[in-house]
């Protein structure tokens, strides 16, 4: 897997191990390379394979949502498009608009992969429309408050350690293999809603922000005699974001 920064200054490598069947083992090459010297290995790696079929072209995508395995080989979830859906203090705010999920065969193929469990799990997966109500950010933790933001400019592993994270049991495998999140991204599910107004000349952003907890104890959590320490799926979260752009000349 070949990723590159927005200003397309260097490209990085992703291998994924497909020896172990039972283990997700994910290696990040160290090399930034050039377009030119990425060009240069995806043609050698090409040639290298051609006895088995070559490198053949998947799909281009925006982030990686996770990795999930049920009976057979793990999967891989990516989202292929993205809408643009608000900006937060210069920081843009997207939407899913399509995903797709790869299968991460082992080297040696088993019949599990196509057994009739299998297909029912993966078919229960795909009932969860993730291009409705999820958003995220590269560059915004949309899961923290605007008060922490500001006050707080936490990155990396720290930011999926909270319950507002829909993919943190997900993204957990490549996130303790790589020890980064550069490849992945955090999903919140919720309602996202933002609109331009103006009052007395002045234009404004109102921005709305919903977000539902990942953890889930089921609807009945009184009768459960459950520790009060359990989440519910019930937890949401509002944020209403006001913002004002004042000119210097006014202050």
């Amino acid at each position: 897997m070949i990723g590159r920064d927005k200003n397309r200054t260097f490209w990085r490598v992703l291998k994924i191990d497909r020896r172990e069947p039972s283990d997700l083992n994910i290696l990040e090459d160290s090399t930034k390379y050039s377009d030119t010297e990425c060009r240069d290995l995806l043609r050698r790696i090409g040639e290298g394979n051609k006895p088995t079929g070559g490198l053949k072209f998947v799909t281009s995508c925006y982030g990686i949502i996770g990795f999930i395995k049920f009976l057979g080989p793990y999967y891989m979830l990516l989202i292929t498009k993205r809408r643009k859906i608000g900006v937060i203090c210069g920081h843009t705010i997207y939407a899913i608009s399509k995903t797709m999920m790869i299968p991460v065969p082992h080297a040696v193929q088993s019949n599990v992969a196509n057994s009739k469990n299998e297909k029912r799990y993966k078919k229960l997966l795909c009932t969860v429309d993730l291009s409705k109500d999820f958003f995220f950010s590269y560059s915004y933790n949309i899961m923290h408050s605007l008060q922490k933001n500001i006050s707080n400019k936490e990155t990396g592993q720290v930011q999926y350690e909270t319950m507002f994270i829909w993919n943190e049991f997900l993204s957990q495998g490549i996130r303790n293999n790589l020890k980064n999140t550069l490849w992945t991204v955090a999903l919140v599910y919720g309602f996202f809603k933002q609109v331009k107004l103006s009052i007395s000349g002045r234009e404004f952003n109102l921005t709305l922000i919903a977000r539902r907890s990942q953890h889930y104890a089921g609807t009945r959590f009184t009768l459960l005699n459950l520790p009060t320490d359990v989440y519910t799926g019930l937890v949401l979260w509002l944020k209403l974001c006001l913002l004002c752009h004042i000119p210097r000349n006014s202050l």
